[in-house]
């Protein structure tokens, strides 16, 4: 059978890739290892975080599965730095690993158009550097139009333990050789990374007691704009985390064993992940610190396993007894699943342009932690764009290149292709230059649109989407010519909530720009409450409203810096552009850009070694008209 599409790997991004495929009607194969592995959590029981969580919200407003499912499988949710600006603001769930991936199971086995393969990928088949199909391992061949490659960390993988290790996957599935082998041979540069994990522990031999409770947020919340919050997991319900420390024992038996870590060993050949460290590697790193925050997390109601975030390690086994037993309330701990280290084969993201699309093969896309990225959210969105721009140019359209003003998603894979990676790549909010524009509240007026237009975001959605929008933009209208003045109740209502009383009359928009001030507030003070249509989360829009309005005068500046870059990102640089013609560049610049082979002059000016002075030179070659050969 000859399929429009194949996507190799069944994780988070491969899900994504597939489902988005089959939801646009392609005829969709998903060729994975093991299918009781699809969508697992070999690592953390949690989606989303700082900047992640908003990741997550952009896969939902695109039309993507991952926030609906976390929702559904959470067993506690959190909003962390409330704080805080909204720009900083993102929300985490803790998730029940058994449940979510049962769950996508079970929408991947029944969702139309989308087939399922039992089986590792050997060999990719191509024809004048175009991508045709693959070839098992038993030999079969599957023909497709398109081929989308998801692996993960499965690719010539092993598994790193003290001075031990063997071929593995993550928790000891097999590993897949062939297609390394495959890429190599059509002039891919692989990376060698690593990443790992820590010990599971038999959550009743822990003593919870000398721990630091940490629970949820007793608010309203849900990842998706289609869940409604008050229909999942309720505050009483949720499962509570806890937060504990290393000790000096701890730091002790580590730097006494230090050498028979897989890291400081020598065996090690992959470069780990700069912003989760294992535990020796932040000993080492981080010297002066005489302790370090341990996250206790409930793996799933199942299990009654607990994951302690922040304590991934390569040590031995016996060491790891050690370790873990060092820790306040682990005394008589039992660790059912020893923590380990594992190397795995990724591409070099620089091969890829901004669709995703290879560079090498036409028609070959790529997504996920085979392109240097890490955690379930930063592959979940590559396998999104992906499967939308596989379908898109099957549909003979451009692709969706989202810009780094409209989404994280548009930052992360823009630092990909044009960045490349050394180490193992996560999203944080420090990498986004307009994140006051990339809000979690605001994911929706951002990209629903998108969605829409390329088919996942239904007719339904879509109006309910714009209704929406309708009725933030009369509710603004509306506060900016209520009044109100300084009565008895409004001012007793200020001094209640810690707001200083009104001496004249002010407008709702204007005590809104208060510190302290929501729009339920005045609408609590002008007792002029809205009509909400059915279907709308009236406590997202009062949040969008309130936001909007008291960071007005920033958000509009970062719209106008955005805008500036704008006119970089329209400017299109030929494919065909030969850099070695271009008299004047520094060499090092002709070597960046004929490596990168940007898509505009904004990208360009983000490659590093590029410099302001080769930007222009690169203008006027292009204004001359001689790439055309004038």
């Amino acid at each position: 059978m000859k399929y429009d599409v194949i996507v190799i790997g069944g994780g988070h991004a491969g899900v994504e890739a597939s489902l988005a495929c089959a939801r646009l009607n392609k005829k969709t194969l998903l060729i994975t290892g093991n299918d009781k592995y699809i969508s697992s959590m070999p690592c953390n029981p949690s989606i989303g975080g700082p900047a992640k969580g908003i990741l997550v919200r952009e896969i939902d407003a695109l039309g993507g599965q991952m926030a609906k499912t976390a929702d559904a499988t959470a067993l506690q949710f959190k909003m962390l730095n409330l704080s805080k600006g909204p720009a900083v603001r993102a929300m985490r769930v803790q998730s029940d690993k058994v449940a979510y991936a049962k769950y996508m199971q079970e929408i991947v086995k029944n969702t139309p158009l989308l087939d399922l393969e039992v089986g590792y990928v050997d060999e990719l088949l191509t024809e004048e550097k175009t991508v045709k199909g693959v070839v098992m391992e038993n030999g079969k061949t599957i023909d497709a139009l398109k081929v989308i490659i998801t692996t993960g960390t499965f690719l010539s993988s092993r598994i790193l333990r003290g001075k031990e290790y063997y071929p593995s996957g993550p928790d000891g599935e097999a590993t897949n050789y062939g297609l390394s082998k495959s890429l190599m041979k059509h002039g891919f540069k692989l990376l060698r990374l690593k990443t790992g994990t820590p010990a599971r522990i038999k959550t009743s031999s822990i003593d919870f007691s000398v721990s630091q409770l940490e629970l949820g947020t007793d608010a309203p919340l849900a990842f998706s704009y289609e869940s409604d919050p008050k229909k999942l997991l309720p505050f009483d319900k949720q499962v509570p985390c806890y937060l504990t420390y290393t000790t000096p024992e701890t730091h002790r038996i580590i730097h006494e064993h230090l050498n028979e870590s897989s890291m400081y060993s020598g065996i090690v050949e992959g470069v780990g992940p700069r912003y989760c460290p294992s535990i020796e590697d932040k000993l080492v790193r981080f010297s002066d610190k005489e302790r370090h925050q341990l996250f206790l997390e409930p793996e799933s109601l199942e299990l009654g396993l607990t994951y302690i975030q922040g304590f991934s390690t390569s040590m031995p086994e016996y060491v790891q007894e050690k370790m873990v037993k060092s820790l306040p309330g682990f005394e008589k701990a039992e660790i059912v699943k020893y923590a380990y280290a594992i190397e795995y084969d990724a591409i070099d993201p620089l091969h890829l342009k901004p669709s995703l699309e290879s560079k090498i093969v036409n028609g070959l896309y790529f997504a996920g932690q085979v392109n240097g990225t890490s955690g379930y959210e930063e592959a979940a969105c590559q396998g999104l764009m992906a499967g939308i721009n596989a379908c898109l140019s099957l549909n003979n359209k451009e692709p969706l290149i989202l810009r780094r003003d409209e989404a994280y998603i548009g930052v992360l894979i823009d630092d990909l292709v044009t960045k490349g990676v050394s180490d193992p790549y996560r999203m944080l909010t420090s990498r986004a230059e307009y994140r006051l524009l990339l809000r979690h509240d605001n994911a929706d007026q951002r990209l629903t649109k998108y969605g829409h237009d390329v088919g996942l975001i239904t007719e339904e959605r879509y109006n309910r989407y714009l209704d929406k929008m309708a009725m933030i933009e009369s509710e603004k209208e509306r506060l900016s010519e209520v009044r109100l003045t300084p009565t008895k109740e409004v001012n007793a209502y200020l001094e209640n909530i810690g707001s200083a009383p009104l001496v004249g009359g002010v407008s709702g928009l204007e005590l809104i720009k208060r510190p302290e001030i929501s729009y339920k507030d005045v609408l609590e003070m002008t007792k002029i409450y809205p009509v909400v249509k059915e279907g709308l989360n009236f406590d997202e829009i009062s949040e969008q409203i309130t936001i909007e309005v008291k960071y007005q005068g920033y958000i509009d500046k970062a719209y106008k810096d955005a805008q500036r870059i704008l006119k970089l990102e329209s400017w299109k640089i030929p494919e065909d552009i030969d850099y070695k013609a271009i008299p004047n560049l520094a060499s090092e610049a002709r070597e960046k850009l004929e490596r990168v082979r940007p898509v505009t002059i904004s990208q360009a000016n983000r490659i590093s070694g590029v410099n302001p002075s080769d930007i222009s030179i690169l203008l006027v070659y292009l204004e001359s008209g001689r790439h055309h050969g004038k």
